[in-house]
């Protein structure tokens, strides 16, 4: 049995905080644990015993950044879809996430006969001719020149975010100037 101990009510409340910062990333500082510490009041090794506990717990899955690839340059993104058999998607994926080509790669349910795909990557380049020369490099490392899919380039961009795990309470009311 798996027992997940609440803390003490001072240390809910911080750690409630510390979920809240988190959701808008690490700030940019050479000590960004020190920073959230001083953020939601409570130490910097409280923050990392948190950030800890909640991995061992799993409420945390991963930690990663997220990047605004537009911000830095790279106006054309493709997801390419692969028909791969369900056998080979560990080997094929894993394979796709060593060559360092793609920002991502991972394991969807094929939809039905039109939408046979199972293994999903995204290629970023300053050009679409960039992205497609990375693809065909990447078809190359990985054997997958004759594998089907299909290369679906973003025609617009979306907010992106890390995840949401706690509501940001409300700010407290602004009194009225008199």
């Amino acid at each position: 049995m798996h027992v997940i101990s609440s803390p003490p009510p001072d240390q809910a409340s911080a750690q409630e905080r510390l979920r809240v910062a988190l959701q808008d990333g690490l700030p940019l500082s050479p000590r960004p644990y020190q920073a959230l510490a001083q953020q939601c009041g409570i130490s910097e090794q409280d923050v990392i015993d948190a950030l800890q506990t909640w991995e061992q717990s799993r409420l945390t899955r991963r930690f990663g950044i997220v990047i605004n690839h537009h911000k830095i340059g790279y106006t054309s993104n493709a997801m390419v879809v692969w028909e791969v058999a369900d056998s080979e998607v560990n080997r094929l994926g894993a394979a796709i996430s060593r060559t360092g080509l793609v920002s991502l790669c991972y394991q969807r349910r094929p939809d039905g006969p039109d939408w046979p795909y199972n293994l999903y990557c995204m290629l970023h380049g300053k050009s679409r001719e960039e992205v497609l020369q990375r693809l065909q490099r990447l078809k190359t490392q990985c054997g997958l020149q004759d594998t089907p899919c299909a290369v679906l380039f973003s025609l617009r961009q979306y907010k992106q975010c890390g995840g949401r795990y706690a509501h940001k309470r409300p700010s407290a009311p602004v009194k009225e100037a008199l």
